[in-house]
């Protein structure tokens, strides 16, 4: 089994049995300014900080390559509402500059096996810098 990487203990893995892994990922970040006016001259500009950096990516989740999407779906859905912050790794690179909290996460079901149960999906999971205080 290769890990390729992780989000807290959840591991991402390629293996004959098991694949639950990122396909791809965006990561942004911004500036706090503020602007303030002067009459009769130009507006002054002042920066003000950095705000938490954002990081996303999608995961798909299928009983066909060894995950249990409701299972995976829950840890998830349980991180982000006890505001657990966690590292995340994507290959040998740690990222951010502590951990991240899953700020939301969105499911799309895609097939769902004969008795209805959800078969796989692919779950959208927006995350937010959580810096030590």
């Amino acid at each position: 089994m290769a890990v390729i990487g992780c989000l807290g203990d959840i591991p991402f893995t390629v293996s004959e049995d098991v694949v639950r892994t990122v396909s791809s990922f965006k990561w942004g970040g911004s500036a706090r300014f503020a602007v303030h006016q002067r009459p009769g001259t130009d507006a002054l500009t002042e920066f003000l900080g950095v705000d938490p950096d954002t990081f996303s990516f999608p995961i798909e989740l299928s009983a066909e390559l060894g995950v249990d999407p409701n299972e995976e779906i829950a840890r998830l859905f349980a991180y982000e509402r006890e505001g657990r912050p966690l590292p995340l790794v994507l290959g040998e690179k740690a990222y951010g500059k502590y951990r991240w909290c899953i700020q939301s996460h969105e499911t799309e079901s895609e097939t769902f096996d004969r008795y209805g149960n959800l078969y796989s999906a692919r779950v959208t999971v927006e995350l937010l810098e959580y810096l030590r205080g």
